[in-house]
């Protein structure tokens, strides 16, 4: 009697154990799935813009008025912030990508201070109309080399998740369609930036770029580059590491370290610049469960994560919750002028508080040493310069970039109007309004 009950014990723990393992082999594929999904809406939406930017920027060479100019430049500019998006969705923090994305930032800066002006006492000139040209030339070539990446991905049903996967545990994909086209675009664009088709008033990404480089500190190992991502990755002592040094075609010194947990089969990955270390970017895409944390708790946390990388001088000015995901944004205040440029976004889980994303790049990029003058305008002046309905809740000093990329400093006004937020950025040396914001209760933050 008593080897019956035991038996039947063993069974139902048997078909337990596997009940519980179907669950979670079903919430994986659940979660790949997802995952599959938003990479394949991305990317054909890149491809859907990339044609809309071609076929714009056509009309615009039929175009000598500043009625019809202006509105369809503007749509150029948009055009290509929503294809600037759609990459950022991609998994192509394991290529690089990056003169590719510097050429739609390019063509959005040329099409948006061309559309500002006033066309009718300043119309295009020869060289702006040469510039025109060639961009149709190139962002057609750009436009027929995605739709054979696309071409290939729905006739072979590629997918990105497995290329992502490949290329995180350092292995090629067995299909590199997807890899090879996108590498063909970077190294077909890379051609074009050589030409130096933007003039001296579009360097501002370049010189972003160049700060990246500019990073003063002694060179660190592979092992002290793998001692540093661990500490930064929550409990991965164990978990196995390999490290890649520069990727090919990259134009800074990093190593790319990934970290993987034998036991979950958890992967994280961390990017460190080669000098003194610094974490660019981090990234574990794990399975969530259901909050446990406050915000606040998780705010905290945030803050502790940024204390032990030394960046004290941080102060959170926007923070989103989805679902069991809190996204923290931090900026640089220096003397109390808060620093746009310099932000750094923090990604805690909700459910034990852990690291789960961090993004350092625009910090690491545009940090320096800056002279802070004093504003020509006094904070009455600038006051003065707010719609008459706006009722003004806080002010504060603050620095961010124009159109142009150029650093200004502003007055930053917080004020209400129909029971709406806004953020108002006053220029303190003349008095311009440099940019208006509404803000939503649960402002959308881009992800890491």
């Amino acid at each position: 009697m008593a080897k019956n009950i035991i038996i039947a014990l063993l069974a139902i723990a048997v078909a337990g154990t596997g009940f519980y393992g179907y669950k979670e082999h079903r919430e994986k594929n659940a979660v790949l799935v997802q995952a599959e999904n938003n990479y394949q809406r991305a990317f054909h939406d890149l491809s859907y813009q990339m044609d809309l930017l071609n076929d714009k920027i056509g009309t615009t060479l039929a175009m000598n008025t500043r009625k019809s100019l202006s509105p369809a430049l503007t749509d150029v500019w948009r055009i290509t912030s929503e294809a600037q998006s759609d990459v950022g969705q991609l998994p192509l923090t394991l290529m690089t990508f990056n003169q590719t994305e510097e050429f739609l930032n390019n063509i959005g800066n040329f099409s948006y201070r061309t559309a500002v002006r006033d066309l009718e006492k300043e119309p295009l000139s020869e060289e702006e109309y040469s510039t025109l040209q060639r961009l149709y030339k190139q962002s057609a070539e750009i436009q027929n080399d995605l739709r054979q990446v696309q071409a290939n991905v729905m006739a072979n049903n590629l997918r990105w998740t497995d290329v992502e996967r490949a290329m995180n545990t350092g292995n090629s994909p067995k299909d590199n369609s997807i890899v090879d086209g996108f590498n063909m675009v970077e190294k077909k664009v890379g051609g074009y930036a050589e030409a130096s088709q933007f003039g001296p008033s579009f360097v501002a990404h370049k010189e972003k770029d160049e700060q990246y480089r500019q990073i003063k500190g002694k060179e660190i190992t592979k092992e002290e580059a793998v001692k540093i991502a661990r500490k930064l990755v929550p409990n991965s002592s164990s978990a196995q590491a390999t490290v890649v040094e520069n990727r090919k075609g990259s134009d800074f010194p990093f190593y790319s370290v990934t970290l993987k947990d034998t036991n979950s089969d958890q992967v994280s990955t961390v990017d460190l610049t080669k000098k003194v270390g610094y974490p660019i970017i981090y990234m574990n895409n794990r399975d969530v469960k259901e909050a446990n944390i406050s915000l606040n708790e998780a705010e905290k946390k945030a803050k502790s994560v940024l204390d032990k990388q030394h960046f004290t001088s941080m102060e959170m000015y926007e923070s989103s919750q989805y679902d069991s995901v809190a996204i923290f944004n931090f900026v640089h205040v220096e003397k109390g002028v808060r620093v746009y440029t310099d932000s750094i976004k923090v990604k805690i889980a909700l459910d034990d508080g852990g690291l789960i994303g961090y993004s350092a790049e625009n910090y690491l990029k545009t940090n320096k040493e800056r002279k802070l003058d004093k504003p020509k305008l006094s904070l009455e002046e600038a006051k003065k310069k707010l719609h008459n309905k706006v009722k003004l809740m806080e002010n504060r000093l603050a620095i961010i970039t124009d159109p142009g990329g150029k650093e200004v400093l502003c007055y930053e006004l917080l004020g209400v109007m129909n029971n709406e937020t806004y953020r108002i950025f006053i220029n303190a040396d003349n008095g311009d309004e440099e940019l208006v914001e509404k803000l939503n209760e649960s402002e959308a933050v881009s992800s890491l």
